[in-house]
């Protein structure tokens, strides 16, 4: 397995995890957010779930979801870890935490380097926090755009917290990626599409490759 942690986000089919799990990610990730192209629903969550061996961790994705529904993917995607992607205080944060017994991971949205500082706020309600692209004002998703921000902002960066980078990622740019920031886990959904919401087996293993190589 990489040195470097690498998540796959969005995965929907057996076919697409099977070839995550086989190219060395140590994370899988679901979303469970009714507007994304990759929402799963339980059946299939817990589909995938079955499939996921115990070195690799699942994460679902959320966006300022409602008690019912954290609840259901929980128990249906057996998740080891909750990654909100909405618009979350650090109170709602550790509630979850606190309540369902599960690491939580919190997305900072990042254009500018104040926008980093976000995360602060979270330090004693997450775990870990993922810096991702803000993306336009108006987007009907929170993420899973491939768009990325200027990463030399996290240069010499103080982290609060466990920390992973996300946005605009994909094979050819992800070893620049770390070079850049040191970015100690990598995530990386759209980057590995040949759809929205379309995984792609050969871009799957081509960015877990790039990664494992440096």
């Amino acid at each position: 397995m990489s040195r470097i942690a690498i998540k796959i986000c969005g995965l929907s089919m057996a076919e697409t995890l099977d070839a995550a799990i086989k190219a060395g990610a140590s994370h899988v990730g679901m979303v469970f957010f009714s507007k994304s192209p990759r929402l799963v629903d339980f059946e299939r969550a817990s589909a995938l779930a079955a499939r996921v061996p115990a070195h690799v961790r699942r994460v679902g994705v959320f966006v300022d979801a409602d008690e019912e529904l954290l609840e259901r993917a929980i128990a249906s995607g057996r998740l080891d870890a909750l990654q909100l992607h909405g618009k979350e205080t650090p109170e709602r944060a550790a509630a979850i935490g606190a309540k369902y017994g599960r690491d939580v991971w919190k997305a900072i949205s990042v254009k500018s380097r104040a926008d980093l500082d976000q995360g602060r706020a979270f330090a004693a309600a997450v775990q870990m926090l993922l810096y991702d692209a803000k993306t336009p004002e108006g987007a009907a998703l929170p993420g899973g755009m491939g768009v990325r921000f200027d990463w030399k902002l996290l240069q010499d960066f103080s982290h609060p917290l466990r920390w992973g980078l996300s946005g605009g990622l994909d094979p050819a740019n992800v070893r620049d990626a770390v070079a850049i920031t040191g970015a100690p886990l990598v995530d990386v959904s759209s980057g590995v599409e040949s759809a929205p919401g379309i995984k792609d087996v050969d871009k799957i293993a081509a960015f877990c490759k790039a990664v494992s190589q440096l």
